[in-house]
């Protein structure tokens, strides 16, 4: 059964943000999404300093049944990755929202978050 924690906000193809108290976002993929893709074994990230706009594929996902492309909830500038998923990209499907995220980013336009889905409608989405 996936989690679907209730301080994140959510996207339809997946992905989940978090607000930092230091005015930066954290973003990764869903349990449900770690859950469908499989064990994953390859995580692509970007460089801190590139910047994404809304809904830009930013990482790239593969596990044993796919490779995925993973796109940016809202826009803004990576400010940190995950380096720990270069060796372990296992930590995705372990702990897809504490050791599993992906990038820390600096909003563009921070309002961009309050288009996402809060965990009930993003619960709804995935049951569908």
């Amino acid at each position: 059964m996936s989690d679907f924690p209730t301080d994140l906000k959510y996207t339809s193809s997946h992905e989940w943000v978090q607000k930092n108290d230091d005015g930066t976002i954290t973003m990764g993929i869903s349990d449900h999404a770690q859950d469908a893709l499989g064990d994953l074994v390859f995580v692509e990230l970007p460089e801190v300093g590139e910047s994404f706009g809304k809904e830009e594929q930013f990482a790239v996902v593969e596990s044993v049944k796919a490779a995925s492309d993973v796109y940016s909830p809202i826009s803004g500038e990576v400010v940190e990755v995950n380096e720990s998923l270069e060796d372990a990209p296992e930590q995705v499907n372990t702990h897809p929202f504490a050791e599993g995220w992906l990038v820390r980013i600096k909003p563009s336009d921070e309002s961009e978050i309050d288009t996402l889905m809060d965990a009930e409608a993003y619960k709804e989405s995935c049951d569908e």
